[in-house]
């Protein structure tokens, strides 16, 4: 069963409903996107492909073509502003690489002002991504306080100029994130969606918390399910907030009719959640994981700035759940400063696991 998200007379896309997509502000750089879309590519142990993104990244991995553990059919690049887009910002720039073997691919943008988010929609289109999706759910302070993410839902007449200018601007299909509104009294969704389908958009993602709630309390779905059987809605809904498997992210389908299900902080740590294959990884399949990201990390930065990108997912990672007394291994993991060392770390967690 497929579900037709974009299709119009330059661009044509369709992913299998049963997709999971995952989008998360902190999480996913290249590398981990190369992980993901290499898997689906080459599948080893077969499953249901999955569908990785991000709407701004702080820290991933890469994995070299023989490691074959995930299965991923989209990924998008982490968020960026459109201001420093506009402004040639290299470490912004640096983050639209895009590589043929990921794609499909999307790109997400933020800002707070039509002028600059058109601008940097048509910069970043030169790059041609398969989406351009934009970001109005981001809550963090720095995004949100200054208008742009979901501060944009306490003035929702710019934002929706802005998705409908910049749907004109582009050819490249567009789509939305966002929350359920600012708070719990200005629940805007339900009305928000329409409006948005209005502007143009392909697909609506959305995350069931309003900004007021951060990532704090429980993620509503019943809103999410709402607004995908609205009979008026005929985009794709994506669902997303508080699923960490993917039996939950099998319950949201049956129970709230997603198009998609978007997994986000629960793969922290964890790239390989995604696995549906016959083939269960062992703890050996895992750490060996773990290392190759690291190396690759490495060998693609440099020592000091791919140990600082990936030594906060390995002390994050569930699979150390096990060992007794973690908590000094881990302060150990993130002071580490050499590659060795943290191998070494890894190695001993190795042996632990196995006791």
């Amino acid at each position: 069963m497929y579900c037709k998200i974009f299709k119009n007379e330059k661009h044509s896309f369709s992913f299998p409903s049963f997709y999971f997509f995952t989008l998360l502000s902190i999480y996913y750089s290249k590398p981990f996107r190369y992980l993901c879309t290499y898997e689906n590519r080459n599948n080893r142990f077969g499953g249901t492909p999955t569908i990785l993104g991000s709407n701004g990244r702080c820290n991933g991995y890469w994995l070299p073509k023989d490691v074959q553990t995930l299965w991923c059919s989209m990924v998008y690049t982490e968020f960026v502003s459109a201001d420093a887009v506009i402004r040639s910002i290299k470490s912004t720039l640096s983050k639209l690489v895009i590589d043929d073997s990921e794609r499909p691919v999307g790109i997400q943008i933020y800002g707070r002002d039509v002028a600059s988010m058109v601008e940097a929609a048509k910069i970043v289109e030169q790059v041609k991504p398969d989406v351009i999706d934009i970001n109005f759910g981001c809550p963090v302070k720095k995004v949100a306080n200054k208008g742009a993410g979901s501060g944009m839902l306490k003035n929702i007449p710019l934002l929706l100029d802005i998705t409908r200018e910049v749907v004109k601007a582009v050819n490249t299909p567009v789509t939305v994130k966002t929350r359920l509104g600012w708070d719990n009294d200005n629940l805007v969704i339900t009305d928000l969606a329409e409006q948005l389908q209005d502007c143009g958009i392909k697909a609506l993602t959305i995350h069931g918390r309003t900004r007021a709630q951060m990532y704090t309390g429980e993620a509503d779905w019943t809103l999410i399910g709402e607004v995908k059987n609205n009979p008026r809605i005929h985009i794709p809904i994506i669902g997303n907030g508080d699923v960490t498997s993917i039996e939950e992210a099998n319950e949201k389908f049956d129970r709230y009719g997603v198009d998609a299900v978007m997994i986000g902080r629960a793969t922290f740590g964890c790239p390989w959640l995604f696995n549906q294959g016959e083939k269960q990884l062992t703890i050996d399949d895992k750490i060996d994981i773990l290392e190759e990201m690291l190396r690759i990390n490495v060998e693609r930065i440099d020592e000091h700035r791919g140990i600082l990108h990936t030594r906060r997912h390995l002390a994050a990672s569930p699979i150390f759940k096990g060992i007794p007394d973690f908590k000094k291994t881990r302060i150990a993991m993130l002071r580490t400063t050499k590659m060795d060392e943290l191998m070494a770390i890894l190695e001993d967690c190795r042996e632990r696991l196995r006791e």
